[in-house]
């Protein structure tokens, strides 16, 4: 699947957020290993914290699914003019999960989009090294 499929199916999640209080829509489509997608969007809440993003609502979803390798994940925030990045929760959340060559593409209305990596992302994550100690 091309990052552009990928990207397509992000920008539908996004038309089903619960975004009442920011107007602010987000939509991920997360490619397992096996070749599912799954799709989430953020979900708002007025106790602002309590709000889940797009990004951690499809890895959750996955990994509730029994789904544990993933191949690439795209974010789209089709309220914005420009590619929005995921928030630093996401990208330690999403580092839980995935190796720093785990690519990531978001975009916003504008057209344009960024492909990075979570390496790029979350620099100098000492997690997985942590995580290889005897």
């Amino acid at each position: 699947m091309e990052f552009a499929e990928l990207f397509k199916m992000a920008t539908e999640a996004a038309t089903r957020s619960y975004s009442p209080y920011s107007k602010f829509r987000v939509g991920a489509a997360l490619l397992c290993e096996d070749g599912t997608v799954v799709c989430a969007a953020n979900v708002e809440n007025r106790s602002y914290g309590l709000a889940i993003c797009a990004e951690r609502s499809a890895m959750v979803s996955a990994i509730a699914q029994g789904k544990k390798e993933f191949r690439a994940l795209a974010i789209s925030c089709p309220d914005a003019a420009y590619p929005v990045s995921p928030c630093g929760a996401c990208r330690q959340f999403i580092s839980e999960f995935v190796g720093a060559e785990f690519p990531i593409r978001f975009g916003g209305s504008g057209g344009g989009f960024v492909d990075t990596t979570m390496g790029e992302l979350l620099p100098h994550d000492a997690l997985h090294e942590l995580a290889s100690r005897p």
